[in-house]
């Protein structure tokens, strides 16, 4: 049985591919498009999944929807929407030259009608469509990936149909969320709403402020416990006199200002400690929130596994206070874990209820993508006049001359294999650099990634090495948890201000390159360890194909960039693609910057 899972037409839209319920594919839209955050049909997404496995799509037998779009509808409605009625279905924006653009609005976006019919029309697929619910994706995404026998399920994200926080259980016989906190009481609107009072964007920069929060100091939290209360059993309700969802131009309202005796931080203003303390004040009240509904989610459904999802769960911090403090033994985030994740979660529980079995395999590689042949790279190269080493049939050569490059101070483009699902880079669409240098931290924030100086870079280590060098004794291949550096000094460009990092273990098993240049690195430095981001610049998604990381890689001033079994020196790039290293102007997201998007 071949199910396709969508997630579309909110944010992240994505795909996913099972085959008897397997998972063998999975992609953003994001990534072919070059449009961050892309919420359109995954029409590329769904095309380079089908066409990796070799499936067409004659062969697929159901096509999974992620969430419902009928209650979604309804809450659109309920919110009112101020300003739909009276807007355009289309706008012709001509601000970018040429022919006009047609601008969705949101009364073209009131239409429960719309996911089925762009399945039809811009998937071109033709067979039965089955519809789940949005945290019921988001659930089943932890669950079937999770190579549990049973589990209790927690959601919590921003908002899905309704439930922004979800509590449920699963085993071989089937799936199912037993309670719910519905909108607009939500544990992601809390921190989405605060990420932008601080100056950062919605939809795209909590993790920024999870990263100030470490700077500094929760005394704002007697501040941030007025915003929300917690409840009895699994209830929990914001204060609505703070905050704002009904369609203005920000989501909190004027009374929270006065709350914190602090105005709103502009984008582009300094960072001051009082900033950095209202994020550790948030972070902290969130923490211990999750800390006590899933503690009782424990005494409802009992257990010591849990399969965690939603936006929340990509919050490394409280993921690792999670397993420290909770109740469960053995934990499984998703490395998708977003809205991204649900096109998985919405295929298996569609299989899992068609059919009516159940595999149980624990996920461990995230390189779910397509991936491209290097042998035409090579052609256009040579083409080109582009001067390369092939290491073809030569692997420790390879990766000995790249871990030789990073230590003697290169920064480098690494690109291999299939591309990684979620939003981390994982080794194969990362760049990598020496973790002992003390200033790589600032010259690629400044130089490649074009960032803030504030936010950390993450190590990778191989997984048989890692407590020799973190405090951290489980896996952590997702990057989606942090663990405290043992010898923070020497380890300086990995090292957060608190001391801690966000960890990635490589297991031999799952990546042998990857694991192998950490390894080769290990021999030369004394520490199997490599700084590793995502390969991209800011505003952008991470590159996707061979040309997306040549351009990156010219844009960046990256030293070398490591094809499949070709590496690139800078000094070997052509004068004439010099033009290509203007700063290309940031490219917002397709997705509000100010406001949580709600339609």
């Amino acid at each position: 049985m071949i199910v396709v899972g969508i997630s579309a037409l909110f944010h992240d839209s994505a795909c996913a591919v099972l085959v008897d319920g397997e998972l063998v594919a999975a992609a953003h839209e994001e990534r072919f498009t070059r449009r961050r955050f892309d919420r359109s049909m995954p029409v590329n997404a769904f095309r380079a999944c089908l066409g990796y496995v070799g499936l067409n799509i004659t062969d697929i037998d159901y096509v999974a929807y992620y969430e419902d779009p009928v209650e979604k509808l309804a809450r659109q409605l309920w919110m009112g929407l101020p300003g739909a009625a009276a807007t355009p279905a289309l706008e012709l924006d001509w601000t970018g030259g040429g022919l006009p653009r047609v601008q969705e609005t949101r009364l073209l976006q009131l239409d429960a009608t719309r996911p089925y019919r762009e399945i039809r029309e811009l998937l071109g697929y033709e067979g039965p469509i089955v519809t789940v619910r949005h945290h019921e994706a988001h659930a089943a995404s932890a669950f079937y990936c999770s190579g549990f026998t049973d589990s209790a399920l927690f959601t919590a994200d921003a908002v899905g149909e309704w439930a922004t926080t979800s509590y449920g259980r699963a085993d071989a016989e089937k799936l199912e969320l037993v309670e719910e906190v519905r909108f607009p009481h939500s544990i992601g609107l809390l921190y989405s709403t605060i990420t932008s009072y601080l100056g950062f964007e919605v939809n795209s920069d909590e993790y920024k402020v999870m990263a100030l929060a470490s700077a500094g100091e929760p005394r704002y939290a007697g501040e941030l416990g007025e915003l929300v209360r917690d409840l009895p059993g699994g209830q929990f309700e914001l204060n609505l006199k703070y905050f704002d969802f009904g369609g203005g131009d920000r989501m909190y309202a004027s009374s929270l200002p006065d709350l914190f005796g602090l105005p709103p931080r502009r984008s582009g203003d300094d960072i001051l400690s009082v900033h950095e303390d209202v994020a550790s004040s948030l972070q902290i009240v969130m923490e211990d929130l999750l800390l006590s509904k899933i503690g009782y989610l424990h005494d409802l459904v009992g257990g010591d596994r849990l399969s965690y999802a939603g936006g929340v769960a990509l919050n490394c911090v409280a993921n690792s206070r999670i397993r420290q403090n909770g109740p469960y033994r053995d934990i499984f985030i998703q490395p998708a874990a977003g809205d991204a994740g649900g096109a998985i979660g919405a295929a298996a529980l569609a299989h899992h209820r068609m059919a009516g079995t159940l595999v149980r395999r624990r996920l461990m590689d995230a390189r779910l993508g397509p991936a491209y042949d290097v042998d035409h790279v090579r052609d256009c190269l040579d083409a080109a006049g582009v001067t390369y080493q092939d290491f073809s049939g030569r692997v420790t050569d390879l990766l000995r001359t790249t871990a030789h490059l990073i230590a003697r101070g290169s920064v480098v483009g690494w690109f291999q294999g299939r591309m990684e699902f979620g939003p981390r880079a994982l080794g194969a669409r990362s760049i990598l650099a020496d973790p002992r240098d003390e200033a790589m931290r600032d010259h690629i924030n400044a130089l490649v990634k074009k960032r803030e100086s504030f936010r950390p870079f993450a190590p990778a280590v191989p997984a048989e090495r890692c407590a020799e060098f973190f405090d951290f004794d489980a896996e952590s291949p997702f990057m989606l948890e942090t663990a405290q550096v043992r010898d923070a000094q020497k380890l300086p460009a990995i090292t957060h201000v608190d001391g801690s990092a966000r960890l990635q273990t490589v297991d031999r098993s799952v990546d042998a390159r990857f694991h192998g240049l950490l390894s080769e690195f290990g021999r030369i430095s004394g520490y199997p360890i490599l700084l590793n981001t995502s390969f991209n610049m800011r505003g952008e998604p991470i590159v996707c194909d061979p040309g997306d990381a040549l351009a990156c890689f010219v844009r960046c001033r990256l030293d070398a960039l490591v094809l499949g079994d070709l590496i690139v020196l800078r000094e070997d790039i052509p004068p004439s693609w010099a033009v290509a290293e203007a700063v290309v102007p940031y490219q917002p997201p397709s997705v509000s910057s100010d406001l949580y998007t709600f339609f």
